[in-house]
């Protein structure tokens, strides 16, 4: 029996954005250690996500929900993650 999917993690970013970059880099070994990947997306070529986020990328998005931007809020990421029933390792 498998247990419930992973969340989807998403990561709004821009290019050239050393906010985005230094986000990615302090995410990507969070999630890794869980199993996770985070996918990252274009803020400009979204129009609704433009929109959204505009100015506040980078923007960590668990499962569809806005979680936290511009820094990366590890201990919310980690909250979320755990409600939605992922390992904390």
């Amino acid at each position: 029996m498998n247990g419930p999917a992973a969340p989807e993690v998403v990561v709004w970013s821009r290019e050239d954005c050393p906010l985005c970059d230094e986000l990615l880099a302090e995410l990507w070994p969070l999630l890794a250690a869980r199993g996770l990947r985070p996918q990252v997306r274009d803020v400009d070529s979204d129009p609704v996500a433009l929109r959204r986020y505009g100015l506040k990328v980078p923007v960590v998005e668990v499962a569809g929900e806005a979680v936290c931007h511009g820094h990366l809020d590890a201990e919310a990421v980690l909250e979320v993650l755990g409600a939605r029933g992922v390992s904390p390792v």
